[in-house]
């Protein structure tokens, strides 16, 4: 074998010999690497990691068992009797469900495999014949006769005439065999060998017959497949992004750990480190180029701020989309007491762990585009409280929806919609219940701060004094869906915003939960109203959005900086149903997938509580077939009581004044703006009205007076 060798001579007269010999040095790789700058980048994608993997996590590829490479000789799985019996107990529950399926689907097994068997004997009758008659041969023959050489041709026929005979003869005698063997052997073998033989003959003929893309048996646990990510391809899907450069100095990537499987064995992570200059909002608003520089969908790519540094984060890539897989259904369906005083399951974030709410002491604020399981979400959490007997509800939904209906059960105050029903006007339902819940609020720390230290001891509402009949201190809970909608009416509308914002931040400290849920966080009402919504919407400690239609839809929900930190909702997918961002709730910001919760699982969820609170003696308001209703009161007739003999005409200010100080039964809350919008329905115009040499809006007690004529001549 010989070697063309390269022409040593340059055109430029370039010396290549003297080059290697005088110049040219070996180079120590590791020496030179450790001479690099302390962030270990190199000048391509081969980056060094850590020795040891970040604590809660384990190495990607499991190191031997010691430094000499040898491996345990009894697997960890097995040892210790823990973990013996778990892994018999998952070896036994694969085998089950392998077995069950393929026995759910025998029948069809053994149809299909007739049908195959069939095409499979034809195919082997084709494949005999054919091997019989020789008939490859015939190609030699006809190329003999093209080239008219008859010799080569008859030598040819004589051989093909020979091995047609001899195999014919094989053949007879397999039919002979099959003919005679068969009915001989099917009488006098045991019917067991006759099954057997005849299942593997059918097997045999069934693999043969059926195509190579259509198996008769379908696997019953299909292997999970996903892509393998290591530092190259990190790097790559970073430097492609444009959060740093390989060859630009300070510019590299680098690793704050070695790259580990989550715990839950569902995904990879590893701390990055960006280069100085670049901050942890970069990686955010980068976010789909990295998933796309690692290959995968931008659902899997999760990036969590490290709390150490601005610049570094931690990168969790899952296997597969994690918010597609449903939370399943919610525990409370096995119907038994709940506690308020302990968290509230949720669901289960990205990673699979079990998500709690705290609910004692916050407001929750849940918002989303409609049909996202907005309402599903508070609906699961209020289900939470009905389960505790001594959790007094109150449950308004502006949107009228079926949802909710069934919460007449256990509610202490509910409303539906805002039309008039049998039990009212909802509005005014929902100002009373929040007029006597602020009377309760204030009542509450008035006697709190009353009972001695041994009782009370910080001066806050305890489980002992909740649960105790004797102080009237229930666990409030109070859920408003669709709550721009009692923003948006009218007049009624003032009173009811300003009793709001009072209770969100005032009633949540003396036992009092809301739970409030909207699809519209923002451009509802005008004035003052407008102002009074977003101090409500934005006085929730707690905060859930599902998908929103905009990242600053989504700030409004979460609250102002989340889309900073990385947390926006309108990315999530429209395919996600009850998949939102969590804030507030605790020190992380998971992306949960909410146990669900259907309109059958809450009817079987509220029959069961309802049952709990008769037993417990605690089924009151509206539910126990109280009329909760204020009394039906005559406005002008009250407003005309008002006057004094001499008086001729009130301002709207004093006339609710004296309402509220002489009637506070029924006019405690009364604003100027709500008795005059009252008093104007029946036709009393607002007119200026002189006082202190003052003149403002109010009323003359002449047209009050008309009004009532009027009235009674009607």
């Amino acid at each position: 074998m010989t070697t063309n060798e390269p022409d040593r001579e340059h055109p430029n007269g370039f010396d290549w010999d003297k080059y290697e010999h005088e110049v040219a040095e070996v180079v120590d790789l590791g020496a030179a690497r450790a001479r690099r700058d302390g962030t270990g980048a190199t000048g391509h994608f081969d980056v060094p990691l850590d020795d040891e993997p970040e604590r809660g996590g384990t190495l990607v590829d499991a190191p031997p068992a010691d430094p000499k490479g040898r491996r345990p000789i009894i697997p960890g799985r097995l040892l210790g009797w823990q973990n013996f019996k778990a892994t018999v107990r998952d070896i036994a529950e694969d085998v089950l469900h392998r077995s069950a399926y393929h026995a759910v689907r025998a029948p069809w097994y053994g149809a299909q495999a007739a049908f195959w068997a069939t095409v499979g004997l034809f195919k082997l009758i084709g494949r005999q014949l054919r091997w019989w008659w020789l008939s490859e041969q015939y190609g030699l023959r006809q190329r003999a006769a093209d080239d008219n050489d008859p010799q080569t041709w008859y030598k040819l026929h004589r051989e093909v005439k020979a091995t047609r005979t001899w195999r014919g003869i094989v053949l007879a005698g397999e039919l002979l065999a099959l003919g005679v063997g068969g009915p001989i052997a099917y009488a006098v073998a045991p019917w067991w060998i006759v099954g057997l033989a005849a299942a593997g003959a059918v097997c045999g003929l069934a693999r043969l017959g059926h195509p190579e893309d259509k198996p008769i048996l379908r696997p019953a646990v299909v292997a999970g497949r996903y892509r393998r990510v290591n530092p190259d391809i990190i790097l790559r899907a970073y430097y492609a992004a444009g959060l740093g450069h390989s060859d630009k100095p300070n510019q590299q990537i680098a690793f704050g750990s070695t790259m580990s499987r989550d715990t839950t064995g569902s995904g990879s992570q590893v701390l990055i480190d960006l280069p100085y200059g670049k901050t942890f909002d970069d990686a955010v608003k980068a976010r789909g180029a990295v998933a796309s520089g690692l290959d995968v969908a931008v659902s899997q790519v999760f990036i969590t701020r490290d709390p150490s540094s601005h610049r570094r984060h931690v990168l969790w890539v899952a296997d597969r989309d994690p918010l597609a897989i449903g939370a399943g259904r919610t525990p409370l369906l096995r119907c038994k007491p709940t506690d308020i005083w302990q968290p509230a399951p949720f669901g289960l974030d990205e990673r699979g762990n079990k998500v709690a709410i705290d609910l004692m002491w916050t407001s929750m604020l849940i918002g989303a585009q409609p049909r996202q399981g907005k309402t599903f979400a508070a609906r699961s959490l209020a289900l939470f409280g009905a389960l505790d007997p001594y959790v007094k509800l109150t449950v308004f939904d502006g949107g009228g929806k079926p949802d909710w209906r069934k919460f007449a059960l256990v509610a202490d105050r509910c409303a539906f919609g805002l039309a008039m029903t049998r039990d009212g006007d909802p509005g005014e339902i929902v100002v009373e219940a929040l007029r006597e819940i602020k009377a309760d609020v204030q009542d509450r720390y008035e006697r709190l701060s009353a009972l001695p230290v041994d009782v009370c001891p910080e001066g806050k509402l305890t489980r002992e004094i909740a649960r105790d009949p004797k102080y009237r201190m229930p666990v409030r809970m109070v859920i408003l869906d669709e709550f721009q909608e009692y923003f948006d009416l009218g007049e009624l509308s003032k009173e009811i915003a300003s009793l709001l914002v009072y209770l969100v931040k005032v009633a949540p400290a003396a036992g009092v939960i809301f739970v409030d849920a909207t699809q519209r966080p923002s451009g509802v009402g005008s004035g003052q109203v407008a102002q009074q919504f977003i101090s409500y919407r934005d006085n929730h400690q707690v905060r859930f959005a599902l998908r929103t239609g905009s990242w600053q839809v989504s700030d409004l929900v979460l609250g102002s900086g989340a889309y900073s930190e990385g947390h926006d909702s309108s990315t999530l997918l429209p395919t996600y149903k009850g998949v939102g961002i969590l804030r507030g709730a605790a020190d992380a910001t998971p992306v949960v997938r909410t146990y669900l919760a259907d309109q059958e699982d809450a009817e079987k969820i509220l029959i069961a509580a309802r049952k709990l609170r008769e037993a417990a003696g605690t089924l009151t308001g509206m539910a126990a077939g109280e009329d909760v209703a204020r009394a039906s009161r005559d406005v002008l007739a009250d407003v005309r009581g008002m006057f004094e003999p001499s008086e001729r005409g009130l301002q709207w200010e004093d006339i609710a004044e004296r309402l509220a100080s002489r009637m506070p039964e029924h006019y405690a809350d009364i604003t100027a703006e709500s008795i005059s919008a009252q008093v104007r329905a029946f036709g009393v115009p607002s007119v200026d009205v002189k006082r202190n040499g003052k003149a403002l809006k109010g009323a003359k007690a002449d047209a009050i007076d008309a009004a009532i004529g009027r009235r009674k001549t009607a």
